[in-house]
């Protein structure tokens, strides 16, 4: 089986209930572009529904595969500079590594992460330490047998020589259903969360949520995804406190892809509420 990274655990429920749902940005225009020498080029835009503003990023990627190594680099519209470097099969199968900077030209601020990445059949594990502020250390493992999964993280301060926060998590997978368990929080916020693909076109799930310190209130979200034809799809979904949402997405043509997105609050159908949002994607 594969194994996931810790964060993964409850993916296939988490993406479905939170991706795709175009109404998050009055607008979100992304543009993907690949140059002859094989640089691939990202142009994101999305306008803050607050204030009007435009937030955006360039970036580019150039990828060696006879090397394995990675750099990306990105420009955003508040002037951060980014850069990622990655060594993937770094010295021995399954190893990966690294170096994730930004850098504020305005104010001169910087911050260095350096990730590490060990994969195998049965095991992922993952440490990250962030080499200005701290340092810190943040590092997650995830173990699987037969579908089972279970697996930890911890965050360290080395500094003040302390834990800084811990997580757990457990799980099953299989071909067409997966079930988590998360505690997050130092183990004050709990998940359990279903995902369950129904057939070639449909897809459902549900996540219900416990902060053990806000309170004894169980928040809870079901959503739907269902495949219209290969180039359209649709979903849904509502939680517990009466949010429904709506997207739809639709392949124009080979690279153009219209995204739409509504959001409603059932409780507040008389009141300016609700929200609508629409995506374009280009890829060349």
């Amino acid at each position: 089986m594969s194994v996931p990274a810790f964060t993964d655990i409850a993916k296939p429920a988490n993406d479905l209930l939170s991706r795709d749902f175009y109404h998050l940005a009055n607008a979100n225009l992304e543009i993907k572009t690949k140059a002859p020498n094989g640089v691939n080029f990202t142009v994101k835009g999305k306008s803050n529904q607050k204030d009007g503003s435009i937030a955006g990023t360039l970036e580019s990627k150039y990828t060696d595969k006879a090397t394995g190594l990675t750099l990306t680099q990105g420009w955003t519209t508040a002037n951060v500079l980014d850069t990622k470097i990655e060594l993937d099969e770094a010295f021995t199968p399954g190893l990966k590594g690294e170096l994730v900077t930004s850098f504020l030209p305005a104010s001169g601020a910087k911050n260095a992460r350096l990730g590490i990445y060990f994969r195998q059949p049965a095991f992922h594990a993952r440490a990250f330490f962030d080499l200005l502020k701290g340092p810190t250390f943040t590092g997650d493992a995830t173990i699987g047998h037969d579908g089972f999964l279970a697996g930890a993280e911890i965050g360290y301060d080395i500094l003040d020589g302390k834990i800084t926060k811990y997580s757990a998590a457990t799980g099953y997978t299989a071909p067409l259903y997966t079930a988590a368990v998360t505690a997050t929080n130092n183990l004050s916020v709990f998940s359990a969360s279903y995902y369950h693909r129904v057939n070639a076109f449909t897809e459902a799930g549900a996540k219900a949520t416990w902060d053990s310190k806000a309170g004894s209130n169980v928040g809870l979200e079901v959503g739907a995804k269902h495949k219209l034809d290969e180039s359209a799809f649709a979903k849904a979904k509502i939680n517990s406190q009466g949010i429904a949402a709506l997207s739809y997405s639709q392949s124009l043509k080979p690279g153009v892809t219209l995204g739409l997105g509504l959001s409603i609050d059932t409780q507040r159908l008389n009141e300016s509420a609700h929200k609508l949002g629409v995506s374009f994607t280009f890829a060349a």
